[in-house]
């Protein structure tokens, strides 16, 4: 009998052996600390926020002094205010509205503007929502000392929001409350025997305004929805010190100062057309910062053709506010409302 070797190539039981070594660790160099990076402007303090306006990294009192100083340059170099007005600043208890108020009381301490200020909030009647706002708004009548006046839509026009909502649903909601407000705003400045109204429209606001009025083909609105200052002698002025501050800039300087505000978004907001170009737009900042600037600049250079009409403001027939047709559309929105019912026309302050 004979046997075959066997084969070189039959496997070789290793169970019994014992795992080889791991290899040995290479020595990591230790790291050398990086120095921190200082402030563009001082050049003395640790830059701590990268502007998303300009992308200058710099310390936080740095940061503080340009936000302020450029809302200071754009006062004064459009001619704004002048000592002794009477200004209402519309006070919602969000982001924007209580920083205008906390800067608007600094530089007026500051640089002596003489201004007398107000704030005015309009109370439109959505529970869960403008009800916590408006108890912000009062702790900001006490931190800084500001007198408050507060109308209501059920004061004025005999209807809440949401009652509105339930009437109608959810659909156009916000065009019945930004045609109301903006009514109830006049009212409240004229019973505060307010030269000028001040709002906390920033440039993030008037970019996404210019894209909408663009989608929609509004060419009227498209020429004054960038100015700064709208509004004439028989119409109670409206401005918008924010113009050129970018929204992600008023949110830091609202974190960094410790501010009192309201947060959470309106209920009935998700709907809203505006949604959909903000979104829009702040695609476009990621890709360009400046986008926002841009666009700003190009609704200031549309100019409307020889010979197409503007519409001229006027007064409305029924209520006696700023109207371009015989009824203005408060009046026009309540009357619908109120089909059936015995109230026809805007209440009388």
């Amino acid at each position: 009998m004979s046997f075959r070797a066997a084969s070189s190539t039959s496997p070789v039981d290793r169970s019994d052996q014992p795992p080889p070594p791991p290899p040995p660790q290479q020595q990591q160099r230790p790291r050398t600390p990086k120095a921190p990076r200082l402030c563009v402007l001082c050049n003395a303090e640790r830059a701590v926020i990268k502007r998303p306006k300009t992308g200058q990294q710099i310390c936080r009192a740095c940061f503080f002094l340009v936000f302020e100083t450029e809302i200071h340059n754009t006062i004064v170099d459009n001619k704004l205010f002048s000592r002794g007005d009477r200004i209402a600043i519309a006070a919602s208890g969000g982001k924007d509205s209580t920083v205008l108020a906390h800067t608007l009381k600094l530089l007026n301490d500051r640089y002596d503007y003489g201004l007398d200020l107000f704030l005015l909030s309009v109370d439109e009647g959505i529970s869960g929502y403008r009800d916590d706002s408006l108890e912000t708004v009062k702790r900001n009548q006490q931190q800084y000392g500001i007198p408050l006046l507060i109308v209501s839509y059920e004061e004025l026009y005999g209807w809440s929001m949401d009652a509105i909502v339930k009437e109608i649903g959810r659909k156009n909601n916000c065009t019945f409350c930004g045609v109301f407000r903006r009514q109830a705003l006049d009212r409240g400045a004229a019973k505060l025997g307010a030269k000028q109204i001040v709002t906390g429209h920033n440039a993030d606001d008037i970019a996404e305004t210019v894209l909408m009025n663009l989608f929609r083909g509004d060419i009227a609105r498209l020429q004054r929805c960038t100015a700064i200052l709208t509004g004439g002698d028989e119409v109670i002025p409206r401005s918008k010190p924010f113009k050129y501050t970018y929204e992600k800039e008023i949110v830091m300087y609202a974190y960094f100062k410790k501010l009192d505000y309201f947060s959470t978004e309106c209920i009935y907001s998700p709907f809203a057309y505006r949604g959909y170009a903000r979104a829009f737009l702040k695609d476009l900042e990621k890709l360009r910062p400046s986008a926002i600037m841009d666009i700003i600049y190009s609704g200031e250079a549309y100019q409307v053709k020889e010979g197409i009409a503007n519409r001229v403001a006027g007064r409305c027939e029924r209520c006696g506010f700023m109207s371009s047709n015989k009824l203005c559309k408060a009046c026009i929105l309540l009357e619908g409302l109120n089909r059936g019912l015995p109230v026809t026309k805007v209440l009388e302050t």
